[in-house]
């Protein structure tokens, strides 16, 4: 099953994708984390329903510097990935 988060509040900047990174690798979830031009993190995770119920839990307190304010969550449709990544704009 796949999900895909929107986090909002203080999550760019603090560390917020390489923490979703971390946390991901740990629970065995595929996926990416990006930071959205409106100021907000959008996470795209692939795994488990236990997994992503972990995951989501993670979320919604980020790392330590991060002040999260709300965190949106949806269905997505399921992609193959093999691994999480971090995602850059160019």
């Amino acid at each position: 099953m796949a999900r895909r988060y929107f986090i909002q509040g203080r999550v760019q900047g603090v560390g917020y994708r390489y923490f979703a990174e971390s946390v991901a690798a740990e629970l065995g979830i595929a996926g990416y984390a990006r930071n959205l031009d409106d100021g907000r993190v959008e996470v795209y995770a692939v795994g488990t329903t236990d997994q992503l119920s972990a995951l989501s839990g993670y979320l919604r307190k980020g790392p330590r510097m991060a002040d999260v304010h709300g965190v949106q969550e949806m269905e997505a449709p399921v992609n193959d990935l093999s691994e999480f990544r971090i995602e850059y704009f160019s």
